[in-house]
């Protein structure tokens, strides 16, 4: 169990650090209004985790130290957003459209509304 939390939180260091230049890279190149940053390490945490999915599955079977160092470490440090995708996708290679649809709009939805939320509580 230690070691497995231990491979969680350096994946999860790296992506964290990833993640922190990426967006201080794409705040300094392009400075916007949209979030450039955030959108970009969104799209490739998720095309991260799609990759590492298939490598892990494929190379790595029956190691689930691959899976959390790269997946849950790596990409989680990276963005949540590639979790979230994944779990959806895996909803619709289930065929559980409801599921897929519920899980979609309640985090989405939700989620705005506790953010929101949590800026009303603190002000």
């Amino acid at each position: 169990m230690i070691r497995n939390l231990l491979l969680v939180a350096l994946g999860g260091a790296i992506g964290s650090a990833g993640r922190f230049l990426c967006q201080r890279w794409f705040a300094y190149t392009w400075p916007h209004a949209f979030p450039w940053g955030t959108f970009s390490v969104n799209i490739a945490g998720c095309l991260a985790i799609g990759i590492f999915w298939g490598i892990t599955f494929r190379h790595f079977d029956n190691n689930e130290q691959w899976k959390l160092f790269l997946m849950t470490g790596i990409c989680g440090g990276f963005t949540t957003f590639s979790a979230f995708t994944l779990e959806g996708v895996s909803l619709i290679r289930e065929q559980k459209m409801f599921l897929f649809f519920m899980y979609m709009a309640g985090s989405v939805l939700l989620g705005l509304l506790a953010t929101w939320a949590g800026m009303k509580l603190v002000r």
